[in-house]
């Protein structure tokens, strides 16, 4: 089968950063299922991990996360799925990625496909919507007010894939007052067109633009991109005993004894952490893309994608994470088959 890996950690620019491979096509067992992949969306991980990682004895490393497809076969212990279905998911770090023709993956980190998206549009969601899913709701318990706050929740990046996402879980999910940052018009129109009550300019200090709004401190942060540098404006914007979630790695170090005066709870968000360690609970993974998908179908919530790259191939994937390594990423992209 076609796959598209990478041997050696390079910087982008290297020609060979990802390379076109041929592979056996493997064998469903347990409770994997064998999808043969329609699409696939790059996301920040699969930049990460392509210049941090390189593969043990010369291997060969296929990445890809984020992808939707049809179910070709199933492991005896499958349950949820049967082939045929049309299915979307994330995946996970440990396993061999989606960029490829057919990839296995657990069936209970996987969800069906909203009926109303294509396959391109429906790859841009599983990692993004979990992430923004479990921050929100697992971690942030935003629907649990926090005593005096502002009934409000500021998005650091909110024209980001997970930003994109979570402006519109809140709208549709809660009835806080959601503030997104964005630095471009472009990506502030974004934002606003997604559902973001206000939208302030994180390229300045953002604590005093969130005062301004004169809705009082919020009582959530959710921090995408960045945290170290808008550590300070996070402290400041948020309410005493408030909740701060991150996603990112924070260069430089983070200094969480900033976070202490005012009592702020701090939630790390690792969408995959259930499937890694396969916790007991890692079945709400599937439950979570469903309830997605209903939300899509319904008209609750909208994709996120942004941009089609072509086939799924080394060179488009090497645009794909130059793109995304450029920071000027707005929504998600999409590669779309073989």
């Amino acid at each position: 089968m076609r796959a598209i890996g990478y041997r050696t950690s390079q910087p982008i620019t290297a020609k060979d950063a990802l390379v076109d491979i041929d592979l056996p096509q493997p064998e469903a067992k347990g409770h994997d299922i064998l999808v043969e992949v329609k699409a696939v969306s790059v996301n920040p991980v699969d930049t990460k991990v392509r210049r941090n990682q390189s593969p043990e004895n010369g291997a060969t490393r296929v990445l890809g996360f984020d992808a939707s497809g049809v179910v070709k076969a199933v492991g005896d212990k499958v349950s949820l799925f049967k082939p045929g279905d049309e299915v979307f998911y994330a995946g996970v770090i440990n396993r061999p990625g989606s960029n490829s023709e057919f990839h296995l993956v657990d069936e209970r980190i996987v969800g069906a496909k909203p009926k109303s998206l294509n396959f391109e549009e429906a790859a841009a969601l599983p990692l993004t919507a979990i992430t923004a899913y479990e921050t929100l709701f697992d971690r942030l318990r935003v629907k649990d007010p926090v005593p005096g706050a502002a009934n409000a929740v500021l998005v650091i990046g909110g024209a980001g894939g997970v930003g994109s996402i979570a402006i519109q879980l809140l709208r549709a999910l809660t009835d806080l007052t959601v503030i997104a940052t964005a630095s471009r018009p472009e990506t502030m129109a974004w934002a606003t067109e997604l559902g973001a009550h206000h939208v302030v300019d994180h390229s300045k200090p953002i604590a005093p633009q969130v005062e301004a709004l004169g809705l009082g401190a919020p009582g959530f942060v959710f921090s995408t991109t960045h945290s170290d540098i808008h550590a300070t404006d996070s402290v400041a914007a948020i309410a005493p005993q408030g909740r701060f979630a991150l996603i990112d790695d924070p260069a430089g170090g983070f200094d969480v004894m900033a976070f202490k005066r005012k009592c702020i709870s701090i939630h790390w968000e690792m969408m995959f952490a259930r499937a890694v360690f396969e916790t007991p609970d890692m079945i709400e993974q599937h439950k979570l893309l469903n309830h997605v998908a209903q939300l899509v179908d319904t008209g609750k919530i909208k994709t996120t994608l942004t941009e089609v790259f072509g086939t799924i191939n080394a060179a488009n994937l090497i645009k794909a994470h130059a793109l995304i390594e450029s920071n000027k990423a707005k929504g998600k992209i999409v590669l779309s088959g073989f």
